[in-house]
């Protein structure tokens, strides 16, 4: 694959001096992308002849069907690579006995992995190791973790599956599902009492960085630090009357769906 993580992945491995070959469909999007920078791009098939190590960074959706269409041509005892555990932990996956089967998980987009790395930093990664036939796999999987940059940042050992319901339920209940809604909630309570949407957003958009920025770099420590007495008292007071049990019980509920394979089926 050649999309956030895929082209952040290749061009990050390739500057640490490793033999990259990216393989993608013929009739996809990223193909011209991926040899206007340089890469040799080949079928799927094509690419897994000789290859070491196989990473799988294509939708979840499709890596099933990859598998099975490039099985034929995985040589014995090579690795196969995950960047989430998902096809591996619901089973999608049933991986070749004499595989190496290995999870490195950089903690953040492709575009931040791939410019962190050019900052001489790293995104750290989580690694996990599913199965193990050359009793090298967690030694490749950290070699592969090093060309990305993230033993920079640090690696921290997991298992598929905590990395999967983590992962799952953090976009869903917090970064991505309950922060985009918290945001918009606001800005139609203050657009609904007669305040100017401009204004609004600047309240419940726009300053969400400024605060993540602070959270990110110091905690709920620096962030109260560097906020108003006003904020902080805010924070602590309606904090949580906003979000209360009721969102707590909802979260597990979330959680639940992760964890029996309800979400991954939906």
């Amino acid at each position: 694959g050649y999309g956030s993580q895929g082209r952040a992945h290749a061009l990050n491995l390739r500057d640490s001096g490793y033999d990259v070959v990216v393989g993608l469909r013929p009739s996809g999007i990223t193909w011209s992308k991926a040899e206007n920078d340089g890469f040799s791009v080949k079928p799927f098939e094509e690419a897994t002849e000789g290859a070491g190590l196989i990473a799988f960074l294509t939708p979840d959706m499709s890596q099933a069907k990859i598998y099975e269409q490039i099985l034929g041509k995985i040589k014995n005892n090579a690795s196969i690579l995950f960047a989430h555990g998902f096809n591996i932990h619901y089973k999608r996956i049933a991986p070749r006995k004499d595989l190496d089967v290995v999870l490195i998980a950089p903690k953040g987009p492709g575009d931040l992995v791939r410019r962190q790395y050019e900052a001489g930093r790293g995104v750290p990664c989580l690694i996990a190791v599913h199965q193990d036939v050359t009793g090298q796999a967690e030694a490749r999987a950290l070699a592969y973790a090093h060309g990305l940059g993230g033993t920079r940042g640090g690696v921290l050992r997991t298992t598929f599956g905590e990395e999967t319901e983590t992962d799952l339920f953090g976009e869903q209940a917090v970064l991505c599902g309950g922060l985009s809604e918290l945001i918009v909630r606001g800005f139609e309570t203050l657009v609904e009492a007669g305040y100017q949407p401009e204004v609004a957003y600047f309240e419940c958009m726009h300053e969400v960085k400024l605060i993540v920025d602070l959270l990110h770099e110091g905690g709920l420590a620096k962030m109260h630090e560097f906020v108003s007495e006003t904020a902080k008292y805010g924070d602590l007071v309606s904090g949580p009357k906003v979000v209360d049990d009721h969102t707590h019980e909802k979260m597990r509920g979330v959680l639940k769906e992760i964890q029996d394979g309800t979400f991954a089926k939906n």
